[in-house]
């Protein structure tokens, strides 16, 4: 008798437990399309298409070329003080005139490998009024010698 009254206390008080819990509420999802893209930089702001370029094997004497494009990606015009190289082997060439903010320009760089060998990685730094500051590009050959 104890066993059927035990029992049935355990089952009463069991269920009623189970029926006071109450199930949380999610907010409803906030579908994809309706979340707003990233504000435009404040300012101006220079973003390169590429960061590295590699020229492959090239031999001792070849001057070679590539043109970095960039687009001003921010509010206002992105003018360019001054481009640097980490060696004399490299020549750039740059915009004077201010980028608007949504134009696109660019930067070449020009590596004469004479004098060099083996693998070559140049730094091209480009100083601005760009709200993240200096960025910088680089390009990459492997010089080998003339068969």
């Amino acid at each position: 008798m104890k066993k059927v009254i035990l029992g049935f206390f355990f089952l009463a008080f069991g269920s009623t437990a189970a029926l006071a819990q109450t199930t949380a509420t999610l907010p409803p999802a906030v579908p994809v399309d309706s979340i707003a893209a990233p504000a435009p930089v404040v300012g101006p702001s220079l973003q390169f298409e590429e960061q590295k370029f590699d020229f492959g094997d090239i031999k001792p004497g070849d001057v070679v070329e590539h043109t970095f494009k960039f687009t001003n990606n921010g509010t206002l015009p992105l003018i360019i003080a001054n481009v640097k190289t980490t060696c004399g082997c490299t020549a750039t060439s740059f915009p004077k005139a201010p980028v608007m903010p949504g134009e696109t320009a660019s930067i070449t760089a020009r590596f004469n490998s004479a004098g060099k060998r083996g693998q070559q990685n140049k730094v091209i730094t480009v100083e601005s009024n760009a709200v993240q500051g200096s960025s910088q590009v680089i390009i990459a050959t492997n010089i080998v010698a003339a068969n």
